[in-house]
């Protein structure tokens, strides 16, 4: 955001660059009074700061030392430490980034870094001097490897889309955008699939949902089941987590759960709401689940979530089954602010498979011949499925499930029973667009975004969901809805 879009103060931030053109940007002694003064007034001030990290770590031969310290009582990284949950903080490694200036960056909340980057705790020079072989710097920490793994949070081209992204990701935490559009929300009646054996996109359905170029995801290369971006819905920012079925189902692993435990903890601390989509067969298990020390990192998510501050808004896309349906709502379905569903939502202790195979264990085990034992499986998993509400019967009941709709007279809501053509009304019983071609005035010192501009009735009532999100978090943190 601009400082025109915001005020003046909050576009102001405290910038560090390391310049690699002198002594290979290491850190000396004056090198680390200065970061530390920088770090001290972004604190006192309140500004975010930004990190050009390039460089190759501390100076042995650091002529300002004329003491010959041993540099052990430096306070560069304590004062970086201290910012932690007070101002944002953005470290950018473009080229070979090692040593302590790797510790400045890895400090940070945020890592960018450009797809040339090497990144490393240690640089050749000290990993030669350890006795650990000798090795070219652009072995040591490739910024691809360091986005598989989770360091670096955005992986980019170059410097000047390091600073963009640097740019759009602290726009975030200035508030509410005066201008916004969205893509035509028709797209999310066919955004999830009514078989529940197929997969989809849902980045594509988080990009449908929210205001258009919006998104930044973070970490997207490391715990790919999970989905974690920023985003805007009618220029309100928060964070979005979600689970991606086409990796595992869907199924929360070890990455995964830390992966959403640390966006969780970010959102938290800079009071964005949040927004879960849940699409989860439940935890990752077996042996090979477990040496990756599953009990330790998915239970994080059952501490962080109960104890979150700002509001939780959780939706059921597909399937949310056993504690890790629970988790990825903060827990528990009582976690959560509000609580929607998809109409393809399904809910349950454990998947239909599972349970079937439980349940019926002994009568499955008591069949010989496989054949017959996968067709008896298969006409108990239907009976079971068929003991549940009908997906049709709960599609069905959506045009006369009790609604929320603005009267054309105030522009205010009242309850409503009264049957509507309203496709997408099951998603949690809301909506918030008038069943009359009267739109609400557009409120004052805003544009009306362009889907508000129509006079459809149909039209509106099929674009309701990205407002029943906004609507619901609005009404959580007892903001006027706009």
């Amino acid at each position: 955001m601009s400082a025109a879009e915001s005020d003046a103060q909050n576009t102001q931030v405290a910038a560090l660059a390391y310049d690699y053109t002198v002594l290979a940007g290491t850190q000396g002694l004056q090198n680390h009074k200065k970061a530390e003064r920088m770090f001290e007034l972004a604190r006192r001030r309140g500004t975010p700061v930004i990190i050009f990290a390039e460089g190759g770590g501390g100076r042995p031969g650091d002529t300002d030392n004329q003491a010959k310290a041993t540099g052990m009582d430096l306070g560069t990284f304590v004062a970086l430490g201290r910012l932690n949950g007070h101002v944002p903080t953005v470290g950018i490694a473009a080229g070979r980034c090692f040593a302590g200036n790797a510790a400045l960056l890895g400090a940070c909340d945020v890592v960018i870094a450009t797809g040339d980057a090497n990144i490393g705790m240690g640089g050749p020079a000290m990993i030669e001097g350890g006795g650990l072989g000798t090795f070219a710097p652009e072995a040591i920490g490739p910024a691809p490897v360091q986005a598989a793994n989770g360091v670096v949070d955005i992986l980019v081209d170059d410097e000047a889309a390091a600073v963009a992204a640097t740019k759009k990701y602290l726009g975030y935490f200035q508030g509410s955008a005066r201008q916004w559009s969205c893509a035509d929300q028709r797209r999310l009646r066919n955004a999830v699939p009514e078989r529940r054996y197929r997969v989809f996109d849902i980045r594509a359905l988080i990009h449908t949902l929210t205001d258009e170029e919006s998104v930044l995801e973070l970490r997207k290369e490391f715990g790919r089941g999970m989905v974690t971006c920023l985003a805007r819905v009618e220029g309100r920012p928060m964070g979005i987590v979600a689970n991606d079925g086409r990796h595992r189902g869907g199924a929360i692993d070890s990455d995964g759960a830390d992966k959403m435990a640390r966006f969780l903890r970010l959102c938290d601390t800079y009071e964005l709401p949040i927004v879960s989509l849940c699409d989860t067969p439940g935890f990752m298990v077996g042996p090979e689940a477990e040496e990756t020390a599953m009990v330790r990192h998915v239970s994080r998510l059952l501490v962080t979530g109960p104890n979150l501050a700002v509001p939780l808004c959780a939706i059921v896309i597909r399937k949310s089954y056993g504690l890790g349906g629970q988790a990825i709502a903060g827990g528990s379905f009582r976690v959560p602010d509000a609580m929607l569903a998809w109409p393809t939502g399904d809910l349950g202790a454990m998947g239909p498979e599972g349970a079937v195979r439980l349940g019926f264990r002994r009568e499955l085990d008591a069949i010989d011949d496989p054949n017959e034992r996968e067709q008896t499986f298969q006409s108990l998993l239907a009976d079971y499925e068929a003991r549940a509400v009908p997906r049709t019967q709960h599609r069905s009941s959506r045009s006369t499930m009790s609604s929320i709709r603005p009267t054309p007279e105030r522009g205010s809501c009242r309850p409503s029973t009264a049957p509507t053509a309203n496709p997408l009304n099951g998603f949690g019983g809301i909506s918030t667009h008038g069943d009359t071609a009267a739109e609400a005035p557009a409120p004052r010192g805003r544009r009306a975004p362009a889907h508000r501009q129509s006079s459809s009735a149909a039209r509106c009532w099929s674009r309701s969901t990205p407002r029943i999100v906004s609507r619901a978090i609005a009404l959580i943190t007892a903001q006027p809805s706009v």
